[in-house]
């Protein structure tokens, strides 16, 4: 724990479901994910680092899932939000520290680093900070992201080609869901009890497998309805 109220800002592997699958799929890859905390358990801070999460998306977000319940967690992923907001600079310089330390080690085990900042925030770190993805091109950058103009912008290749987007489907943007789909672009979709084989007559695959997004194939990332996410009831979650 620094003197800012938490440790790093990436996650280590080896604590994190997520990145354990990924890092046990045998897909040569390293990865790391960052945690911030989510829209309405931040704004009474007047912080919101998803502006597009809508209400059935923040009732079920997987940030309160796990050991994200914990007071320990919550408190370390205020802080480092705070942090992010309040002391850009600073946390740039950590940010790059951790990217180096973690790319030296990706390359030690002969793997290619993969990070994904997104962990809990839908932020345009293209704009924020897009000298990153220049200066680490053998870095796989990857997110999810509800910002439908920044899926389409990633679809027309106005990104940076180490930076893979998937969009998110929430209860209010199945039209912008299917206008990503017909631009090629890959949806995930939370379905309640089983995958079904196609969603809107698109191909729906297990994206629980891993987190590693990049990798999938064009189509339906399909996951299963995790935590607060099993007893929604606002549309957020596909099935019965």
């Amino acid at each position: 724990m620094n003197s800012y109220g938490f440790g790093t800002l990436l996650s280590r592997g080896d604590s994190n479901p997520k990145t354990l699958k990924s890092d046990a799929a045998g897909s040569g890859f390293l990865s790391t994910i960052q945690y911030f905390k989510p829209e309405t358990s931040s704004e009474l801070y007047g912080i919101n680092l998803c502006i597009f999460a809508s209400k059935g998306c923040a009732a079920a977000c997987l940030a309160f899932a796990g050991r994200g319940r914990t007071n320990v967690v919550q408190k370390s992923r205020q802080a480092r939000t705070e942090f992010f907001v309040n002391h850009r600079k600073s946390y740039k310089i950590m940010l790059v520290s951790e990217i180096e330390r973690f790319v030296r080690r990706a390359e030690k085990l002969k793997l290619v680093p993969a990070i994904r900042l997104n962990g809990t925030a839908d932020i345009m770190w293209e704009k924020v900070f897009p000298s990153l993805f220049s200066n680490y091109p053998n870095v796989q950058f990857y997110d999810y992201t509800k910002i439908t103009p920044r899926m389409l912008r990633y679809r027309d290749n106005q990104l940076p080609v180490n930076y893979h987007l998937t969009f998110s489907r929430s209860e209010d943007n199945d039209s912008d869901c299917l206008a990503v789909l017909k631009e090629r672009g890959n949806v995930a979709v939370v379905f309640r009890k089983e995958l079904p084989k196609r969603w809107n007559r698109y191909k729906v695959y297990n994206a629980d497998k891993n987190d590693l997004r990049f990798l999938d194939g064009f189509g339906v990332a399909g996951l299963y309805a995790k935590g607060k996410a099993i007893k929604d009831d606002s549309g957020f979650v596909v099935g019965i």
